[in-house]
C-alpha cells in the first residue's frame, strides 16, 4: 500500500521515527556524566546497510506447490526483518549486520487453511515453524536459531490475521483476529465504546496473538494484570488440525483448555482468534504522585496500597535513579504513581484513601490538577505527553546501540517478605557483573504491578562498554541477573515470556514432572517437533 509507514528492519519502530541527532546529543548529555562520558566524545554510529551485510542462502525452496509458494518469500529484507525480536542483543546485531540465522523462508498465510497447509509442508518436509506476530520479544521468541535438526526454518507472518470479526455489546466481547497490532486493535474497538485497555510497552508494534502466547502484562498494576485475565475463548491452528475452546465467562470443568495456550510461546499451536473480555471506555480518573526519601519507605507505602483492595489502575514505584531518569524527581527521591479510573463513576474517593495511606508512610503528595473531576480519554495534554513518552520509550535503544553503551530490563516477582533481601542481592549481583566486564553502570528498579502478596520488579541496567564489547557487557549482565533472581527465589520472568533467552532459568524453576507434562502435549499437538522449537522445551 503507497504510503504505509516502514519498520525498521534492525531495530524498534518505525524508519521515519528514529532517534534524531538532537535526541540522540540530549541523552548522551542527561546520561553521559553518570557513564563517564561526555557529550562531545560520543559520536553516535550508523547501522550497517543490509546490502552490505554476508547474508547465508536460504537452505531450502519455497514449497512446490503453486498456492503456497505465492505465500513464501525469500527476500533479503523480509529474512532481516524477520530474524530477531528487540531485545538489547537483538537490536545491536541488526544494526552491526550480524545475520547468523535469519528464517530460510518468511510466510504470509491469508486465512487457516492456509495456515494449516503451511504447517503440514513444515511437518512433511522436517522444516521448523516459526510464529510471528509483532516481533517485539525480547527473549529470543522469534529467533530461528534451531540447530541441525531441521533441514531448514520458516517464519510465519500472522500479520493478515487482523480482524475484529465479531462484538457482543451485551457481553462485553469481541472475536478478534490474533496477528491484530494494538493502534489498529483500540481503533476497531473505539465506535463500539469499548477498549481492551491492554497497553504493554510494546503496544504500538506488538500483536493480541503475541500478547496471549507470552502472557503478556498490560496497563493495570493491580487486578487485572495480565493478558490471561480477558481471554474468553481461543481458536488455535495446530499440526494436527484446528481446536477452539468454548467461550464462557467462567467454568470449573477440569484444568482449563485456554490456559494450555495461554503462554505456550508459539510451541503447541499457532492462536488465530480469541474472544476477548472489554471493558467500557474510561470517563472519570484521578491520579496524584508521592515522592519518599527513603525507598524502603516507598515500598512499605506501596505495599499498603497493593492490600487495601482499592485497586488503583496505576501503583507504579520507581527508585530514585528511575524517577530521575524519567524526570519524576530530581533530588534522589522514590516516587510512587497512582491513578485511579472508571467508566462509571467517580474515582476521587479511591485516590483519597490511597494518598492517606501514602502519607502515612512518610509520602510528599501532589495530587495532579483535576483529579477530581471526569475527564474523557481524549482530553488533556499530560495524557497526551504520558501517551507519546510511553510509546517513544523503545526507541532509546536504538540509542543506546548507537553511542556505544549497555542497557536493557528484567524482570520478575517476589513475594513482600523477601523482597529487602532479593533486590539487595539482585542489585549487587547486576552491579559487580558490570563492574567487573565494563568498569561500572548503574541499577534502577520500579514495579510495574503490584499484588497483595508481592510486586514485581522492573530493573534497568545501563553501562559503558569498550568498543566492540558491547555484547559482552550485556551477556555478562543478563547472566548475573538470571542467576541472581532465580537463586533468591523470584520468578525469571513476570510478563516478558521464556523464550531462548530465559529458558536455562525457566528449567531450574519449573517442576520437572511439569516439564513431563508438557512434552506429552507437545507430542500430541506437534509430533514432529516443529513449532518453534527451543523456546520452552
Amino acid at each position: 500500500m503507497s504510503g504505509a509507514r516502514v519498520r525498521s528492519y534492525w531495530g524498534w519502530g518505525f524508519e521515519d521515527a528514529q532517534p534524531t541527532a538532537d535526541e540522540i546529543a540530549r541523552t548522551v548529555k542527561r546520561f553521559g556524566p553518570i557513564l563517564g562520558r561526555r557529550a562531545d566524545e560520543v559520536k553516535a554510529r550508523t547501522p550497517r546497510p543490509l546490502d552490505e551485510v554476508d547474508f547465508p542462502a536460504p537452505r531450502i525452496a519455497a514449497p512446490a506447490n503453486a498456492e503456497l509458494a505465492a505465500l513464501v518469500s525469500a527476500e533479503r529484507r523480509d529474512r532481516a526483518a524477520h530474524a530477531y525480536g528487540r531485545s538489547f542483543a537483538d537490536v545491536l546485531r541488526g544494526f552491526c549486520g550480524d545475520y547468523p540465522h535469519p528464517p530460510d523462508l518468511v510466510a504470509r498465510p491469508r486465512d487457516e487453511r492456509e495456515l494449516l497447509a503451511l504447517l503440514e509442508w513444515c511437518s512433511d518436509q522436517r522444516v521448523a515453524a516459526i510464529p510471528y506476530g509483532g516481533g517485539s520479544s525480547v527473549v529470543g521468541g522469534v529467533e530461528a536459531d534451531v540447530g541441525d535438526a531441521y533441514a531448514g526454518a520458516m517464519c510465519i507472518d500472522l500479520g493478515a490475521f487482523d480482524r475484529l470479526l465479531e462484538v457482543d455489546q451485551r457481553s462485553r466481547a469481541a472475536r478478534i483476529q490474533a496477528g491484530i497490532l494494538g493502534p489498529a486493535l483500540e481503533d476497531a474497538l473505539r465506535p463500539h465504546d469499548l477498549t481492551l485497555r491492554h497497553f504493554p510497552q510494546s503496544f504500538e508494534l506488538s500483536s493480541l496473538g503475541g500478547w496471549i502466547a507470552t502472557r503478556a502484562g498490560g496497563h493495570f498494576a493491580t487486578l487485572h494484570t495480565h493478558i490471561d485475565d480477558f481471554v474468553e475463548s481461543l481458536r488455535v491452528v495446530t499440526p494436527r488440525g484446528t481446536l477452539e475452546t468454548r467461550r464462557l465467562p467462567g467454568s470449573g470443568a477440569g484444568p482449563s483448555p485456554d490456559r494450555m495456550f495461554i503462554g505456550s510461546e508459539g510451541t503447541l499451536g499457532i492462536i488465530t482468534e480469541a474472544w476477548m473480555r472489554l471493558q467500557a471506555r474510561p470517563r472519570f480518573r484521578a491520579k496524584a504522585s508521592a515522592a519518599f526519601t527513603r525507598f524502603d519507605d516507598a515500598v512499605e507505602a506501596t505495599r499498603a496500597v497493593a492490600q487495601s483492595g482499592l485497586y488503583p489502575a496505576n501503583c507504579r514505584l520507581l527508585d530514585g535513579g528511575e524517577a530521575f531518569a524519567s524526570r519524576a524527581s530530581k533530588d534522589g527521591s522514590s516516587v510512587l504513581l497512582l491513578a485511579f479510573e472508571s467508566a462509571d463513576h467517580d474515582v476521587a474517593p479511591l485516590l483519597a484513601r490511597a494518598v492517606e495511606i501514602a502519607r502515612a508512610h512518610g509520602g510528599r503528595v501532589e495530587i495532579a490538577e483535576g483529579a477530581q473531576g471526569a475527564a474523557r480519554e481524549e482530553d488533556g495534554a499530560a495524557a497526551k505527553a504520558w501517551r507519546e513518552t510511553f510509546l517513544r520509550a523503545p526507541y532509546l535503544l536504538n540509542t543506546a546501540v548507537a553511542i556505544g553503551v549497555v542497557a536493557d530490563t528484567f524482570e520478575t516477582a517476589i513475594t513482600w517478605d523477601r523482597f529487602a533481601d532479593f533486590h539487595e542481592h539482585v542489585t549487587r549481583a547486576v552491579g559487580k557483573a558490570l563492574g567487573e566486564v565494563a568498569g561500572g553502570g548503574f541499577v534502577m528498579c520500579r514495579f510495574t504491578h503490584v499484588y497483595p502478596d508481592g510486586p514485581a520488579p522492573y530493573y534497568t541496567f545501563v553501562a559503558p562498554a569498550p568498543e566492540g564489547a558491547q555484547l559482552d557487557v550485556w551477556r555478562a549482565a543478563k547472566q548475573a541477573a538470571g542467576e541472581a533472581v532465580v537463586s533468591a527465589g523470584g520468578t525469571i520472568t513476570h510478563h516478558h515470556a521464556v523464550g531462548r533467552l530465559h529458558k536455562p532459568y525457566y528449567e531450574k524453576q519449573r517442576p520437572e514432572l511439569f516439564a513431563d507434562a508438557l512434552r506429552a502435549a507437545k507430542a500430541a499437538l506437534d509430533p514432529q517437533g516443529i513449532l518453534n522449537p527451543g523456546v520452552l522445551l
